[in-house]
């Protein structure tokens, strides 16, 4: 992604240099990277082709409007997190490290999500809001599952917990703290939510060995 930013080239060099799909990908890539840092509000379709060095009319002849590029770059951003979290968990020693792995790897993804992507998505595009939020409880709320079933058979959860009701309490968790009116970014920043909302969920469920495991993630959040 970062190539494009530093090589900027004209589109008579660099259309014909690439394969149609590659210069697709290159355009969502770059968008994507746009709406991170900027907002999807704030992003129009000048500002990347201006960062691309094309003209718009060859972003127009992928994408009809503006709305389509959200849908295409939200979900192929969607794509490439589930599939980071899903290793994360396959190679964590325990699903309190998981945890702490994936909020840092959501962190770097998103860009420490200073635009609130979620929440600007869902005022501007509320049915690629909605589209999305749909995936997303049917991936956290399975992944979260899984993770809770280890923690209990690890002796790291309490054997007691409803599972189907914490994993849904955690993506509706999960979900309100994007809210930026609940939340404002000049109090809390992501990350911080993020290890204030990781600490309140985990303290309702660990066991005495999961608290030992926990505690050293909370004293270098704290820090």
């Amino acid at each position: 992604m970062e190539t494009f930013f530093v090589f900027k080239v004209s589109c008579e060099y660099l259309c014909p240099a690439m394969e149609k799909k590659d210069l697709e990908k290159s355009i969502v890539a770059i968008a994507t990277d746009l709406f991170l840092t900027l907002g999807f509000k704030s992003v129009t379709m000048d500002d990347i082709a201006v960062q691309m060095g094309i003209s718009k009319k060859t972003i127009y002849t992928f994408f009809e409007n503006k709305e389509q590029l959200v849908q295409a770059a939200v979900f192929k951003l969607y794509d490439a997190i589930t599939s980071g979290i899903e290793n994360i968990r396959q190679q964590s020693e325990n699903p309190i490290t998981e945890l702490f792995e994936v909020k840092m790897f959501l962190m770097h993804r998103l860009k420490g999500e200073k635009t609130s992507p979620q929440y600007q998505l869902q005022k501007y595009y509320p049915s690629i809001h909605k589209e999305l939020q749909q995936k997303q409880f049917q991936f956290v709320t399975n992944t979260v599952v899984k993770s809770l079933q280890k923690g209990v058979e690890m002796k790291l959860f309490r054997s007691d917990i409803n599972i189907d009701f914490i994993a849904r309490m955690y993506f509706n968790g999960m979900t309100a703290i994007k809210n930026v009116e609940l939340f404002p970014s000049e109090n809390y920043t992501a990350e911080k939510l993020m290890e204030y909302y990781l600490e309140y969920h985990l303290r309702a469920i660990v066991t005495d060995k999961g608290k030992q495991l926990l505690n050293p993630f909370l004293k270098t959040a704290y820090a």
